[in-house]
């Protein structure tokens, strides 16, 4: 087992990769923490593999605890911002993932630092329950009418969904949909275990939520307001993920 270490001064940040590491059957969560200095306790007494680590925090850069740090425990950068790529593989880092990290990309790292941490098991067929999974995650899709066509949107693209007053936007990873389906049947049409309405204009993606100030959602640039009506049931779900 890979044993490993999430670092990220974001709770919700935490609980995403928390959810991801329990996927994969050969890694091991040993500690999350919004502590770098905890953190390199733990990598320096030699009980760590693979670290997690959050590039932007208070008491301690990302960068500067790979330094400290010194090559004890393989890492792998989250952050939001992509210009401490070029620095992080200067640090030998195993991959680097922007937020929001979407689980088909984290897959993808986690098998990158098992070829480097067990490289006689990453060549052994994935587990048919992980694969399984994986598959679901990229599979999953619906159907919007767009101008003059149908248009297939993958379910892990999604980021959030703007409603409008004729329309509704579908913001993606890779573009904006635009659709005049109405916001109630969309809501009944995506899986509540992914997504959430927030308010009576938002519905967000979970997974790609990068924090949450006061009434307010990050979702990279975006920032989405939590309507009244919403908030208590918004709140019950995101302390549903701290459990």
């Amino acid at each position: 087992m890979i044993k490993c270490l999430i670092v990220d001064d974001e709770p919700l940040a935490l609980h995403i990769l928390e959810d991801y590491i329990s996927k994969i059957p050969f890694m091991e969560l040993v500690k999350s923490t919004t502590n770098p200095i905890e953190a390199l306790t733990l990598v320096q007494d030699g009980n760590i593999d693979l670290v997690f680590l959050d590039v932007q925090m208070p008491e301690l850069t990302g960068i500067q605890f790979l330094r400290i740090a010194n090559g004890k425990t393989k890492v792998i950068l989250t952050t939001a911002y992509p210009q401490y790529a070029l620095e992080g593989y200067e640090l030998d880092v195993v991959d680097y993932l922007l937020k929001p990290i979407a689980f088909d990309r984290f897959f993808k790292a986690a098998q990158k630092a098992q070829g480097i941490l067990q490289p006689s098991k990453a060549a052994a067929p994935e587990p048919v329950q992980v694969q399984q999974q994986q598959n679901d995650f990229l599979s999953d899709f619906i159907f919007v009418k767009s101008e003059h066509k149908i248009q297939k949107v993958y379910l892990h693209q999604i980021l959030f969904i703007e409603g409008l007053k004729d329309y509704i936007s579908i913001f993606t990873t890779t573009e904006r949909i635009i659709t005049l389906q109405n916001m109630k049947k969309m809501e009944d049409t995506l899986p509540e275990k992914h997504f959430v309405r927030v308010h009576k204009s938002y519905i967000v993606a979970l997974n790609k939520i990068d924090s949450i100030e006061r009434s307010r959602i990050r979702i990279g640039d975006k920032i989405i307001p939590v309507g009244d009506t919403y908030r208590d049931d918004f709140f019950k779900i995101i302390d549903g993920k701290n459990g």
